[in-house]
């Protein structure tokens, strides 16, 4: 049941109404069944490993606090060992459940490839398996939390139930947020009332989310398949636009996703974590994994590059932290070289802008406003030119795909005319059609750039009517106008 799809437009109004009608003391079972329900709508296989995710996480968090407690008397912490050893394995129980799924057979497949170098002969041993959807969010939220009760940050969750709509929490279990449970549990606990305001603020951010994902991110996957599924095709700007529009496609796809997961939590009283904060506007890689993919980002952080030491070691050692997190984050994206090599480049970039004296805390571009502002000319739009080439590996089938985008994109450029003009022909674009697909960005530009000082649709909402409804009817005559008919198409995180 995808978010866009007619079948969730029926079953989140269900809920919602369901949701505020039962007694505050059983939303948490509505919550529950609601979610398994909606999992289930993608295979009913799925659930066994979810549940089973679940459970051992469950006991496993119990005994972890119970075997952590301190002996006040004795001063000491007997079961602290014993606890170590029931974290790693349950550690090991959740990182073996998603190599199983997603990564068995790229690792049956490269050692099989590497001892047939060495002349050794090997067959590969892969499965047919479908990856279970959302596997890689979830697993991920369940190592935090027992991670967090094994540290002591939070307490062990002693209602099955509670636990198990914070793990499974239908508007979050596909492509996240990666919540906490220090953020999200309490909120089980304690359901509120409902508020007008919020619910009014749940639909807005909803249809903002619609419009990035129906309008933008479906339109513009039309030409990004096009090309990048036949890339022999195409030369020249075809290969550069096609780029471009991935790096749009993407962050509408999956931004458009978040926006839609919060809004149906707020419906219910719930808040989430945000996900994006104008991304594309970054003045440096590190500065846009400040803004992109918020949960993961902050979940590599804590659980990967501060235990590996963070920057409180020697240069190298630190260059080599930021490398590990960054490679664990493109192999989390997928089972391919393509995903790893994505990582290490995000990872370099980093290592290598750590040595501008601009990026420096005493640097007179960090502490005087005006200066900042004027590097900022220079580095937002340089930042994004290095995601896009970033994206070309992440969007690539293969290394040597991406490696023909590089070297083709820029063929024909000494003769401008030729250039645009042979992409037009290549990818099938008129002028009307590229105005089509453009004028929408600008609303998504707009958004972008004033988030980066206020909450845009609460500074909307404030408006007086005859400004703030003409603004809604706008969106929605565009979100009828220019999306696909009779189309639904999958989120692209869904894959990861």
């Amino acid at each position: 049941m995808l978010f866009n799809s007619f079948g969730y437009a029926v079953f989140l109004p269900i809920v919602f109404l369901l949701h505020w009608l039962v007694p505050r003391k059983w939303r948490w079972a509505l919550l529950l069944a609601s979610s398994l329900f909606f999992y289930a709508s993608w295979g009913p296989e799925y659930i066994v490993v979810l549940l089973l995710s679940i459970l051992v996480s469950y006991f496993a968090a119990l005994y972890l606090e119970g075997a952590g407690a301190p002996d006040r008397k004795a001063g000491r912490n007997p079961g602290r060992k014993a606890s170590g050893a029931v974290l790693l394995l349950s550690i090991l129980f959740c990182a073996g459940m998603l190599f199983f799924f997603k990564y068995l057979n790229f690792f049956s497949e490269n050692m099989t490839a590497l001892l047939r170098q060495f002349s050794i002969p090997m067959q590969p041993f892969t499965l047919r398996l479908a990856l279970p959807i959302g596997i890689s969010f979830y697993l991920f939220q369940t190592i935090s939390y027992l991670v967090d009760v094994y540290r002591g940050k939070i307490p062990a969750e002693r209602h099955l139930g509670i636990y198990a709509v914070y793990i499974s929490f239908f508007p979050k279990v596909m492509q996240g947020p990666i919540e906490r449970g220090g953020a999200l549990l309490p909120q089980l606990h304690r359901p509120g009332r409902f508020h007008y305001g919020q619910a009014s603020y749940a639909v807005k951010q909803m249809a903002w989310g619609f419009f990035k994902k129906l309008v933008l991110a479906d339109g513009l996957s039309v030409y990004v398949s096009q090309v990048y599924d036949n890339l022999p095709s195409y030369t020249g700007f075809s290969l550069l636009l096609a780029t471009f529009f991935y790096a749009v496609q993407l962050y509408c796809d999956f931004s458009g996703y978040t926006d839609i997961a919060l809004g149906s939590a707020g419906l219910l009283g719930i808040r989430l974590s945000p996900n994006f904060r104008s991304p594309y506007f970054a003045s440096s890689i590190k500065d846009f994994w400040g803004r992109w993919h918020l949960s993961l980002s902050g979940w590599l952080r804590d659980y990967i590059y501060i235990p590996l030491g963070g920057n409180r070691v020697g240069r190298i050692r630190h260059a080599l932290n930021i490398m590990i997190t960054f490679l664990v984050s493109g192999l989390w994206h997928g089972a391919s070289w393509n995903y790893v090599l994505w990582g290490g480049i995000h990872g370099a970039l980093q290592v290598i802008e750590g040595f501008f004296p601009w990026n420096k805390k005493s640097s007179p571009f960090q502490t005087d406003r005006r200066l900042h502002s004027l590097l900022c000319i220079v580095t937002v739009p340089a930042t994004f030119l290095l995601v896009c080439f970033a994206w070309i590996f992440f969007r690539a089938a293969t290394f040597r795909d991406a490696l023909y985008v590089l070297r083709n994109m820029f063929t024909g450029i000494g003769s401008p005319y030729t250039y645009f003009h042979d992409c037009a022909l290549q990818m099938g674009l008129t002028f009307r059609n590229l105005v089509f697909h453009c004028l929408p960005m600008i609303p998504l530009f707009l958004f972008d750039l004033v988030s980066l000082k206020t909450d845009v649709i609460a500074l909307i909402s404030r408006q007086r009517f005859f400004i703030r409804w003409p603004v809604y009817i706008l969106l929605l005559l565009v979100i009828l106008l220019f999306s696909e008919k009779g189309v639904t198409t999958e989120f692209i995180y869904m894959q990861f």
